[in-house]
């Protein structure tokens, strides 16, 4: 969920790499892209739902850890990831510029505006003059925040805006260093569990898409893997539906596996959940009316171009809602 510039940049020639990219065999190995975060994915792993998928088509899921969706998008252009999961930024995109296709979303919300604990601003029309962090104009959070900004009253001259690393704003705002930052979880969650901020808007409340919430996480596959092994990825999605089952029913037990397999503590992961700043929802379809909202609201920032047109495949979803 960091800037995806970059991504645009080498579209093409991946493009030419996907060519002669070995992803479409079958392979033993099925490499799952990841990040560090509380993806449900993980919860799978720790479930053991993993196991009979692997004993079932004779392969080994590994994951493949990524700071953020820029790299993780490379190396699945380079065909070097069968399926990935990450922001619905680098998500949506993948399935736009590259040999890919959306088939979940996993986590809603994820993305807040932040102040210091003891700042004086109550609302984002008191960030007029104030120094904003923000991680950089190819990120989702740079036009969630022109709108929080423009839904009252203000425009992007009207504030002095800081760009730099998402994982930064926490330890700028503690500092003091700027007066407010916009940043996704776990960063959001890091900050207000060490209890040095707090939230001044989320991005529900700027951009609601989806059940009420902004979408914050999909689940994409390489197209040649997904035309070779459709039932491998519908076990994986199953998986991760039954993932979000467990979440849902025992949220403190998921935050114990969440601290276990990605090394987070505990407290921050039970904070993320109690206060809604990660949202699970069993319904992971990726319905054609909230793929379209945010594609618009992607095109309308620059962020994707007016003829990208992400490839999205419900039917993985809909089938692992119905299993029991």
């Amino acid at each position: 969920m960091k800037s995806w510039h970059d991504i645009a940049v080498l579209s093409c020639f991946s493009l030419v790499l996907i060519g002669a990219s070995p992803a479409g065999h079958a392979q033993q190995t099925i490499n799952y892209g990841v990040q560090p975060a509380t993806m449900p994915i993980y919860i799978a792993r720790e479930l053991g739902l993993l196991d009979p998928i692997e004993k079932k088509h004779k392969a080994k899921i590994v994951f493949r850890s990524f700071a953020y969706g820029a790299p993780e998008n490379q190396a699945m252009a380079a065909g070097e990831l069968q399926m990935a999961s990450a922001g619905m930024g680098p998500a949506v995109i993948a399935a736009a510029r590259l040999p890919a296709t959306l088939v979940a979303i996993t986590i809603l919300e994820q993305t807040a505006i932040l102040v210091p604990k003891d700042s004086p601003i109550k609302s984002v029309g008191q960030l007029k003059g104030k120094n904003i962090a923000f991680p950089g104009e190819g990120s989702q959070q740079y036009p969630l925040l022109l709108k929080a900004l423009a839904d009252a009253g203000l425009k992007a001259a009207d504030v002095k805006l800081f760009k730099t690393d998402g994982a930064q704003i926490p330890t700028l705002l503690q500092n003091k260093a700027v007066d407010a930052g916009i940043t996704w979880d776990p960063h959001v969650s890091n900050a207000l569990a060490a209890g040095h901020s707090k939230v001044l808007v989320k991005a529900e409340k700027i951009m609601p898409i989806m059940q009420g919430h902004y979408v914050g996480n999909g689940e994409y596959v390489h197209n040649d893997f997904l035309a070779k092994h459709p039932d491998i990825v519908q076990d994986l999605v199953t998986a991760n539906v039954k993932a979000i089952d467990f979440i849902l029913k025992n949220p403190k037990g998921a935050a114990k596996m969440w601290a276990k397999q990605i090394g987070f503590p505990e407290k921050t992961i039970n904070y993320s959940l109690e206060q809604g700043i990660s949202v699970y929802s069993r319904n992971v379809v990726p319905e054609p009316a909230t793929i379209d909202a945010y594609v618009s609201f992607l095109q309308k920032s620059g962020i994707l171009k007016p003829d990208d047109k992400p490839k999205v495949n419900a039917t993985f979803a809909q089938k692992a809602l119905a299993a029991k």
